[in-house]
């Protein structure tokens, strides 16, 4: 089973156990009182998630300094989880199905997905370069942003992302 990363407990907050919540999934509805959660530490509870607040609290951990234990530890769902919990629209797909996709433009392979950054509201693909256009002196890695100006087409069945764009982004980096 492998390990999907959906959020980072933050900071603490207030002196009945809150955290912050950095989510690094989209699916906020994974966040309810009866999932467990597996973590870097083990299996946790949510006691109260106050989603507007972007807080959390989870069973056992009723102190500012019980909840202080908790602070930068790791929350993960699995491939599996994620599939059956998280109801996507049309044209959209997991973070895990994206990377190792190949980027190509025009008929050219300019490089493979390796991770996905989301900075601010827009996610951009983290695209290693083809070795090829490496030795001609291109960057080893480059960023696409994820909007429509640059993505014509996903194809998670052939492994294949087609944009527009793409090798200009590459050039100017």
């Amino acid at each position: 089973m492998s390990k999907i990363l959906v959020a980072t407990i933050g900071k603490t907050s207030g002196f009945k156990g809150f955290l912050k919540l950095h989510l690094s999934s989209d699916f906020i509805e994974q966040f309810n009182k009866k999932r467990i959660w597996n973590t870097s530490i083990g299996e946790l509870k949510i006691e109260q998630f106050l989603a507007h607040k972007g807080l959390i609290k989870f069973k056992n951990f009723d102190s500012l300094e019980k909840a202080k234990e908790l602070v930068n530890v790791k929350i993960f769902s699995s491939e599996e989880e994620s599939r059956e919990l998280c109801e996507l629209e049309e044209d959209e797909y997991f973070w895990f199905d994206i990377i190792g996709l190949h980027i190509v433009e025009d008929g050219e392979k300019l490089g493979t997905v390796s991770e996905i950054e989301r900075i601010l509201e827009t996610d951009y693909l983290v695209v290693k370069t083809e070795d090829s256009l490496v030795s001609q002196k291109l960057p080893k890695t480059f960023l696409i942003p994820y909007i429509d100006r640059y993505i014509i087409d996903v194809k998670v069945e052939d492994r294949e992302i087609f944009v527009v764009g793409g090798k200009d982004i590459l050039e100017a980096s």
